[in-house]
This record gives C-alpha cells, sequence and structure tokens, in this order.
C-alpha cells in the first residue's frame, strides 16, 4: 500500500495542468532551427555588429558613451577608472563580457583608429604597432573628449526614444541625438551573418559642406557632393593613391576599394617613412622588408633601423647599399610586396531609419541622416516649445495669484481645501493652483509682478521664435544649416590623409633582386642537385651518394634561368640562386618539382631568356627552342618536345647564338651525321624533325636509337665515349661526317661502335 500511495503522490507531482499543456507548441525540428537561426542572425546584424546611420554607433558604443555621460564623464571632468564605466556599461545596459566591453571603449580611445576619438584616455591605451597592447581597465582611466558632445547634447532635449534596458530597471536611449554624420566621419567595420561593413572615416569639413550642398540642392548628384568629399580622411597621413575616377564609383556604388601608401623622403642617401597607411604596423613593414633581405631577394639594401620616437611617432629608415640604387624602383617594389602600400575594402552597410541594413551611396546616405537630424532638430524645437507653454501656463496662473493676492493669501488660510477653492475661485487649472501653492513667503514681493511679466514676454517671443521655425521647412533648413557649420567650426580641422595620383607599385623582375654570381650547376643520374660557385669546377669528381654519378653540368650565373628537361619530354624551372651548395650531396629534384611517375632527369639547360638549346629524342627527331619558351612556374613541368612511347629525351645541347652551329647525332650502332644547325626549326614545343636517318624496322624494333646530339661551332672538338675510351674528334676529322640532315651519316671507327655519350670541348 505505501508504495502504491508514493506512486500515486509522484504522478500528480509530475502531472503537467491541462492549461499549461495548453501553451506547448510542437513544430518540425528544420523550422525551429531555421526561426531559431534567423532570429540569432538578426540580433548580430541589428544589436552587435552593424552602425545605424543616425548616430553611426553600434548598440556597445552606444551604451559605452551614454553610460560616461551618466557618470558626469563630460571632456572637462576628472578623469574616472575604465574599470567603472565597463562595469557600469554591462552592469545596465550590456549583458556582455568586459573583455569585449574594453576592446570597443579603447578602440574609441585611440587616435591612430579613430580619426574623432570619443574617449579621452589617461594612462597606456595601446600603440599604432599593437592596438591591443592597451593596459588593464583597472590601470587606465578615461573622460569623454570634446566631440562626443556632439552625439550627447540634445539627449535630454525630448530628441530621442527611451527603451528599458534589458532587465527593464532603467532606461536607455534608442539612439544618440548626433549633430554630425558620425556614421561617416569615424566610420565602421563589423562581420554579421551573410554580410559585412567597411566604412572609412573622413574629414568634418568636407562632410559637413556635402551636407549644406545637398540640404540647398536636394537635387545634388554624388559626382556634385564629391565636389566636397574628395576621398575618406584616415587617422594617417599616407597618401590615397585611389584615382578619383574610382573614388567617385565607390561613393555611387557604396563598394569598392582604395589604396594608401606610405609618405617618403630621401635624407642623406637614406629612405626615411614618416606616415604609414591606416592600421599598419611599423614593426611589421621593418619585418616583411627584413625577411625578403634574408631570402636574398633585396640585395640593395644594407640596414634597416627604426628610429621612431615621440617627437617623430613613425621614422623608418632604409639604407641603400650604394649610391647607385635606383630609390624610386626599389620603393615600387616595397609597396607592392609590403603593408607600404595598403588596399582597404570599402562597403557602406548601414542600419537606416526604417531599422533594416542596407548598402547607401554617399548621396543616400547622407539625406537619410539629413531626415534624421531635420526629425531630431524638429522633436528638440518641439520639446522647447512645450516647456514653455507649460511655463507661461503657470505663469498665467501665478500673475492672476499676484493681482489677487490678499484674497489668496485669505482662501490659504481659512480654506481646509485651499487648492479646490483656488481653482473655483480664480478658474485655475490643477497645474496652476499647485505652482501657487507651492510659492514661498519670499516670492511674494511686489517685484515678483515684474519678474513675472518680464519673463512671459521673454518666454513669448522664443515660442513665436520656435512656432516660426517648425511651420517653415527653409527656417527649419537654416537652423541646420547653421548648427552644422558651428559644429564644424567647433570640432572640425584640416585633412590629414592627402591625395596623390601615383604610378602603379610594380614588384622587381625576381631576376634583378637576386646578386649576380658565377656558379656551376650538377645533377647526378639519380636527379640530385647542387651548385658550386665559380665555373672552374671538376664536376665528375665532386661526392656523390652511393649508386649515383654525374649527369649533367651548366654553368651560368645565379639570377640565370635555370630549367632540366626529363625523360617525358618536360621542361621544369629551377631557382638557381636557391640551390644547395656542391660541398654535399645537394637535394632530390623531386622535393620541389612533380615529374611524371617513371620519369628521370636527363639534362640541364641554363642562361637568359633568349639562349637557345638543341631539344631531341632518342627516335632521332628535335628542334632548336629559346629558354623563355620552356619556362614554367607549373611544378608538374610544360611540355616541350613530343616523343613516341618507348622513346625517351637526350640531354639537351646549348646553342651559341652568337656563331654559326652546326649539329652532330649518333646513333646506337655507331653512326654518326654532322649538319648545319640551320637546317633545323626553332619552335616554342611539339616533335621537330628527323635530324638522323635510322631504318624503321630497327627504330620500331628498339634495336638502333640516337644516344647523342650535341651543337657546336667550328673549331670544337667532339669527344665520343665508349666505356672507358674515348674517341677526340678534331674539326679536320668531324668534316668526315658531314651530311644533309635526315641521311644515315658515316660510320665511326672501329671500338666507338657503342656510344655512351658525346661531349662538345670548346675551342680554346
Amino acid at each position: 500500500m505505501a508504495r502504491k500511495k508514493a506512486s500515486s503522490s509522484s504522478s500528480k507531482q509530475l502531472s503537467i495542468p491541462h492549461a499549461q499543456m495548453a501553451e506547448i507548441v510542437k513544430m518540425p525540428m528544420e523550422s525551429f532551427a531555421e526561426q531559431a537561426y534567423l532570429d540569432y542572425s538578426m540580433y548580430v546584424i541589428l544589436d552587435r555588429a552593424l552602425p545605424h546611420v543616425g548616430d553611426g554607433l553600434k548598440p556597445v558604443q552606444r551604451r559605452i558613451v551614454y553610460a560616461m555621460s551618466e557618470l558626469n564623464l563630460h571632456a572637462n571632468a576628472k578623469f574616472k577608472k575604465s574599470a567603472r564605466t565597463v562595469g557600469d556599461v554591462i552592469g545596465k545596459f550590456h549583458p556582455h563580457g568586459e573583455t569585449a566591453c574594453y576592446d570597443a571603449m579603447a578602440l574609441m580611445a585611440q587616435p591612430f583608429s579613430y580619426r574623432y576619438p570619443l574617449v579621452d584616455g589617461q594612462g597606456n591605451w595601446g600603440t599604432q604597432d599593437d592596438p591591443k597592447s592597451f593596459a588593464a581597465m583597472r590601470y587606465t582611466e578615461a573622460r569623454l573628449t570634446a566631440y562626443a558632445n556632439s552625439l550627447l547634447e540634445e539627449l535630454e532635449q525630448g530628441t530621442v526614444d527611451w527603451l528599458a534596458n534589458f532587465d527593464g530597471t532603467i532606461k536607455e536611449p534608442k539612439l544618440l541625438p548626433a549633430r554630425l554624420p558620425n556614421a561617416i566621419l569615424n566610420g565602421a567595420s563589423g562581420i554579421a551573418v551573410g554580410m559585412a561593413t567597411d566604412i572609412p572615416p573622413h574629414n568634418i569639413r568636407e562632410v559637413v559642406s556635402a551636407c549644406i550642398r545637398l540640404l540647398e540642392a536636394p537635387r545634388s548628384t554624388v559626382e556634385d557632393l564629391c565636389e566636397h568629399i574628395l576621398a575618406p580622411d584616415f587617422p594617417s597621413e599616407a597618401e590615397i593613391i585611389t584615382p578619383q575616377a574610382e573614388l567617385i564609383e565607390l561613393y555611387k556604388t557604396g563598394n569598392g576599394s582604395l589604396r594608401q601608401r606610405a609618405v617618403w623622403k630621401k635624407e642623406n642617401g637614406n629612405i626615411v617613412v614618416n606616415a604609414l597607411p591606416y592600421q599598419v604596423s611599423g614593426s611589421k613593414v621593418l619585418e616583411q622588408i627584413a625577411a625578403q633581405i634574408n631570402a636574398k631577394k633585396l640585395p640593395m639594401v644594407a640596414d634597416l633601423r627604426d628610429e621612431s620616437d615621440h617627437e617623430d611617432p613613425i621614422r623608418l629608415v632604409i639604407e641603400p647599399k650604394s649610391n647607385r640604387v635606383d630609390i624610386e624602383s626599389l620603393m615600387s617594389h616595397l609597396f607592392a610586396t609590403t603593408d607600404l602600400e595598403r588596399s582597404y575594402r570599402v562597403n557602406f552597410n548601414l542600419i537606416g531609419l526604417d531599422g533594416r541594413p542596407r548598402v547607401f551611396d554617399l548621396k543616400s546616405l547622407l539625406k537619410e541622416w539629413l531626415e534624421y537630424r531635420k526629425d531630431t532638430v524638429k522633436r528638440r524645437l518641439q520639446f522647447r516649445l512645450d516647456r514653455i507653454n507649460e511655463r507661461l501656463h503657470i505663469l498665467d496662473g501665478l500673475l492672476i495669484a499676484y493681482l489677487n493676492i490678499d484674497e489668496v493669501i485669505k482662501i490659504i488660510r481659512t480654506e481646509d481645501k485651499p487648492k479646490e477653492v483656488l481653482i473655483k475661485r480664480f478658474k485655475l487649472t490643477d497645474t496652476q493652483a499647485e505652482a501657487i501653492l507651492n510659492l514661498r513667503l519670499r516670492h511674494l514681493a511686489k517685484l515678483e509682478e515684474i519678474k513675472i511679466k518680464s519673463e512671459q514676454a521673454q518666454l513669448k517671443d522664443e515660442a513665436n521664435r520656435l512656432a516660426k521655425i517648425l511651420n517653415s521647412a527653409a527656417r527649419l533648413k537654416t537652423l541646420i544649416r547653421n548648427e552644422l557649420l558651428q559644429d564644424a567650426e567647433d570640432y572640425g580641422d584640416v585633412r590629414r590623409s592627402p591625395l596623390a595620383e601615383r604610378q602603379v607599385a610594380k614588384a622587381m623582375d625576381e631576376t634583378a633582386l637576386i646578386p649576380s654570381e658565377s656558379i656551376t650547376v650538377i645533377l647526378s643520374s639519380n636527379g640530385w642537385i647542387k651548385a658550386a660557385k665559380g665555373h672552374d669546377v671538376d664536376a665528375s669528381g665532386l661526392n656523390y651518394r652511393s649508386g649515383d654519378e654525374f649527369l649533367s653540368a651548366a654553368k651560368g650565373r645565379t639570377n640565370d634561368l635555370l630549367l632540366t628537361m626529363d625523360s617525358s619530354g618536360r621542361a621544369y624551372t629551377v631557382a638557381a640562386h636557391s640551390l644547395p651548395s656542391a660541398r654535399g650531396f645537394g637535394e632530390p629534384l623531386t622535393s620541389s618539382l612533380n615529374p611524371p611517375e617513371g620519369a628521370t632527369f636527363t639534362g640541364l639547360m641554363m642562361g637568359t631568356a633568349s639562349s637557345k638549346y638543341l631539344i631531341t629524342s632518342d627516335s632521332g627527331y628535335g628542334f632548336i627552342g629559346t629558354l623563355e619558351n620552356f619556362q614554367t612556374k607549373n611544378k608538374k613541368g610544360k611540355a616541350v618536345i613530343r616523343i613516341a612511347k618507348g622513346f625517351t629525351t637526350l640531354s639537351p645541347s646549348v646553342v651559341d647564338t652568337d656563331n654559326e652551329n652546326w649539329i652532330a647525332a649518333i646513333t646506337s650502332e655507331g653512326h654518326m651525321l654532322v649538319f648545319a644547325a640551320t637546317e633545323l626549326p626553332e619552335l616554342a614545343k611539339g616533335k621537330g624533325i628527323k635530324l638522323i636517318n635510322i631504318p624503321a624496322a630497327k627504330l620500331k624494333a628498339g634495336e638502333e636509337k640516337v644516344v647523342a646530339a650535341a651543337a657546336f661551332v667550328e673549331g670544337d672538338h667532339l669527344i665520343v665515349h665508349s666505356g672507358k675510351r674515348y674517341l677526340n674528334l678534331k674539326p679536320s676529322e668531324i668534316d668526315h661526317y658531314l651530311g644533309e640532315r635526315a641521311k644515315r651519316g658515316l660510320k665511326l671507327p672501329k671500338g666507338f661502335r657503342q656510344v655512351w655519350k658525346l661531349e662538345v670541348q670548346k675551342k680554346l
């Protein structure tokens, strides 16, 4: 029985009343997840990431400024610990992390981040090199700047709507009554869900001038407004180099990009950079330049120094190696490869007056803000007019009381409910009667009547003036115009970011940045490559890995083109200046290249872009080509010579472009043919044409192939290797093998019918 009772009691506790069950809503998980994500997205867009066109602030920024004003931290007040401000913000208005709140506050205090800072900081608030290096909030102090007053001055004048804070205990402003278009003055950046904003800062005087133009001529175009707003104005003295046509197009669409370039000068032969682009770190720029120096990509730079101090906040010194260095070309290279020149994305994405985010062009943005400003001024004037009318109403009652002072005093002294009697006797309103009853005895003097009449006259004049402005669009525009001009005078300054027309920055050719030193590049049979300084190198006598041996060598300079061929007919470009030393075994080409499976490397080519090489295959076909046609950045190489299945490429042979060349081709059966190089075509790629005739049956059966082909000039010796023996053919002996291209050629002497390789020995 006890168990049954317990079970019964438990079921009663777990039962859900019918009324509560009616509140349970069933819906598909897909619909619930979709709605939840949309709700979150709208929260991020409207309440976190995007600024409002009215005051140009995100919610956290607005709450920081308002909380500081509530703490009376105005521009002329004493500084107060930042922790106090952050505590008020997150405790009263912004229930999020203190780190995020303090980060937003620090950003508004940094003169290198905000064009017109809203927070006046005392202590360590970060540096341009490291904006996040500001001290903890318990160490720093802050108050509002004078410019922040333009956002708060009209706050208590009925200009904005008020909302309950997150827990409903106090009120906070929905927006701040900005007297200036802060959205475009300080700009903003943020990433929401599916959208982002990147608004660059602008100059107050230019923006105010454009606003006045739009007030006076509402049909003004973006081009007209760009006569006033020349370009963004960053808190940096670096140059804006974006062409004016691109800037106008940017303002027309609200989307685009612009470029800012560092300012530099020559000083005692050195380059001194004294202005960096917006949000660029000087130390990072030096690191970027130093990395190029260490990688031997800036041989013309001798030293770098950061001489920045309090007098010169930015002073980066670049010391060239000699006075022969082309400084203009060097700086153009640095602009192209470092943050000395930077591109900024522009996206005028804001929350409009209708509460929806959209991308504004310049005209629609200023027009929308002017609508907000007109509404704010109307509300301010109406608020003041209402207060004046209320005061006049009270003054009318007080004047009645002074004209009948004895009777009023008698009623107050004798009646139990003097308020009701006063209302009935003198036809007063409740407000007037209450004001009379609250009069102090000192205000019953006869002179008080004169003061009331004087105040009435002043207030009526003011009320008439306010009514005229409210009833006249022209007078309202004039008032807004005058206030804008006054604010521009109070908070404006000269442009910081100059406009300049500059040539497009161009990185130097990589070969021009590489120091020119003579080297010999060696390739082994197993595809290992290395380089030795100088040209007097015994390549075959160097150290090779066990089972490996010398295959090919090429002489040139570190800034020359270096290519290698593989057995499949593909060419690959190799950086000659970065090859390992010949003291070791080198490195495998396959570590940086990706040849086809089974392919082996057959030889090297080195020289300038116009250098020519003989490209051949063991099937007896070939052509002459230039290195510029063979070079590639692709690790998989570039197909150069087309070869049939079962055949392979031979080692390429350099062609002397300064002299008349001859071609020697030798088959595996010892047939040798020499003919003029002019009989071969110059191709960028292809199969080529026949060098020497091999019977088709033997070629197809693989019984005979071309084992060597080389280009040489008159006076050179040809050395034919067969095992350990070699045959040195002098120029007069070479003539014996002369013939027409594609002929069979003549047999080499006995003992050299099995040729291993053909070497060209240059004439002395």
